[in-house]
């Protein structure tokens, strides 16, 4: 009688774990680090107020009181949805490939796949949202100009006044 000894490839291992009933569970970790500085206009640090954009927030504040504000806002929403967007459909596709790697319990055929996709699939229509939510925020500001037409234009022309030329008596 031998004794057995280590597999020079993993499948022997795999293969005698199997009959103890070992299960392959990943380990998920999640660090998160955030640090924020604001200042306020003089390079001191913000005490807080509404002034500027929010602290808490990755947004400019929402005064609307110009066609600018409407449109930087806009812009900074739907920069941020895409970013969100991308981030949360690798953050999907990273957990269904993690997630099919275990093995279910019933031994079906392509049973752990369907899992992971059963779960990750949320994190997908998350992403579509995000995605959507970015979408939207260029139709906010489209809408906005189509609405506000006569305003904006009633400005534009005010603020460019033609200039006729001038003679230039000085230059003989």
């Amino acid at each position: 009688m031998t004794t057995p000894t280590g597999a020079p490839s993993g499948a022997k291992a795999k293969n005698d774990s199997a009959k103890f009933g070992a299960s392959f569970a990943p380990a998920f970790t999640l660090n998160m680090t955030q640090s924020k500085n604001t200042t306020n206009g003089a390079g001191v640090p913000a005490q807080g107020g509404r002034g500027g954009s929010h602290s808490e927030s990755s947004l400019p504040a929402p005064e609307f009181t110009s066609p600018a504000d409407v449109r930087n806002y806009c812009n900074a929403l739907r920069a941020l949805m895409v970013g969100i967007s991308f981030e949360v459909a690798m953050g999907a596709e990273i957990m269904k490939g993690v997630l099919s790697t275990v093995p279910d319990p019933e031994g079906r055929l392509g049973g752990s796949k369907a899992r992971a996709w059963r779960v990750s699939r949320k994190l997908t229509k998350a992403a579509d949202s995000a995605a959507a939510a970015a979408k939207n925020a260029a139709a906010c500001y489209a809408q906005f100009q189509q609405q506000y037409e006569e305003e904006i234009n009633r400005v534009k022309h005010r603020a460019r006044k033609p200039s006729a030329p001038r003679m230039d008596w000085a230059r003989q």
